[in-house]
C-alpha cells in the first residue's frame, strides 16, 4: 500500500490567488464558495497534467492496468464499470484490455438521447467514437440503460485528485455523483488518478460539497490505498 502524499494545494500562477483550504476560512462555506474553490483546483490539475511527458503517461497507464488486475476484488468480478479516458486523464486503454483479456464485462458509460446516463460494453479501443468534443470516448454498441449500473461488481472512476478522506474532485457537472447511487450497495468505488494528485487532507484538504461521493480507494502508478472499505450489502 502506497503512502499518500502530503502536500499544500498547486501554487498558483502569477496574477492568480492562493487556493485556499476550508481550515482557512473563519466561516462555513457556502455552495457557491466550494465551487469556486473547486474550479481553481481543476484549472491548477489541469495546468500539472499538461507537462506530462508521452512516455510517462504511458508508463503510468501500464502501471495502473497491472495493479487493479491483481486487486482480490477484481480478481472476483465478472462486470467492472469503467470509463474510457479523456486526453486529459490518465490513460486507461491498457487497463480496459486487461480487464477484457480475464473475461471480465465491462462498461462504459454513455449518454443515450436526451441526455441520458447510460452505460455500453467495451468492445475494444477501435469500436470507441468521440461523438462530441470535449466528452469521453463511448462505445458503439447498444445502451444497456441506467439500471446496468447495478450488475457492476466494482466502479473505477476518473478522479483529478483525491484526497486521504475519500474526497473526490471530478470534472465537474456531477455526473458521477448522480449516477453512482444507482451502484449496488457495498460495491467498492476506486479513483483512477496519478500519484502527485493525492492530497493529504490533514494539510490539503479537498473542497467538498454536500452531494459529493466519496471513493473507498484511489490507484495511481505508485500503489492501491484504501480509505475505507465499502459496507457489506
Amino acid at each position: 500500500m502506497n503512502v499518500p502524499r502530503t502536500d499544500r494545494p498547486p501554487r498558483p500562477e502569477s496574477g492568480d490567488h492562493e487556493i485556499s483550504t476550508p481550515y482557512e476560512h473563519s466561516h462555513v462555506l457556502d455552495e457557491e464558495e466550494v465551487e469556486d474553490l473547486k474550479d481553481r483546483w481543476r484549472r491548477k490539475v489541469r495546468q500539472a497534467r499538461k507537462q506530462r511527458s508521452v512516455r510517462a503517461r504511458a508508463a503510468g497507464a501500464q502501471a495502473v492496468a497491472e495493479l487493479v488486475v491483481q486487486l482480490p476484488e477484481v480478481l472476483a468480478a465478472h462486470c467492472v464499470a469503467a470509463y474510457a479516458a479523456r486526453p486529459d486523464e490518465p490513460e486507461t486503454a491498457p487497463l480496459l484490455d486487461a480487464l477484457a483479456a480475464r473475461g471480465v464485462r465491462v462498461l462504459l458509460p454513455l449518454l443515450s438521447p436526451g441526455l441520458r446516463r447510460d452505460w455500453a460494453v467495451y468492445a475494444g479501443q477501435d469500436d470507441l467514437r468521440e461523438r462530441a468534443p470535449g466528452r469521453p470516448p463511448e462505445p458503439s454498441g447498444p445502451p444497456l440503460g441506467e439500471a446496468a449500473l447495478a450488475d457492476a461488481d466494482v466502479h473505477l472512476v476518473p478522479a483529478l485528485a483525491v484526497d486521504t478522506t475519500g474526497t473526490r474532485l471530478g470534472q465537474g457537472g456531477g455526473w458521477y455523483d448522480r449516477v453512482l447511487r444507482g451502484a449496488r450497495p457495498g460495491t467498492p468505488v476506486i479513483a483512477v488518478t496519478n500519484a502527485d494528485e493525492v492530497y493529504d487532507a490533514a494539510t490539503a484538504p479537498l473542497p467538498r460539497a454536500p452531494h459529493d461521493l466519496p471513493v473507498h480507494a484511489v490507484v495511481t502508478p505508485a500503489g492501491i490505498t484504501w480509505f475505507h472499505r465499502p459496507d457489506a450489502a
